[in-house]
């Protein structure tokens, strides 16, 4: 069975961030996720970039700052 678009995002979040799929949810972000700092989350970004064969814009990567954003800016490329 393929995973969905967000249950990949969860899982590679769950792997950068060093935190359980299950801790995920839309509203997650830098505030409630200790280890997302600025490196893991441009880590995070090119890591989405290369799973989905997408590039976002400077804009996107700067604004995706938590995991609704991120979902949306994924959408806008697939």
């Amino acid at each position: 069975m393929e995973l969905s678009v967000k249950e990949k995002v969860y899982q590679i979040i769950s792997q950068i961030m060093e935190t359980s799929v299950e801790s995920i949810s839309e509203n997650s972000s830098g505030d409630d996720i200790d280890k997302w700092d600025s490196l893991k989350h441009m880590d995070l970004m090119m890591t989405l970039e290369e799973e989905f064969e997408i590039q976002f814009t400077d804009e996107e990567l700067v604004e995706s700052t938590d995991v609704k954003s991120i979902l949306e800016a994924i959408q806008e490329h697939v």
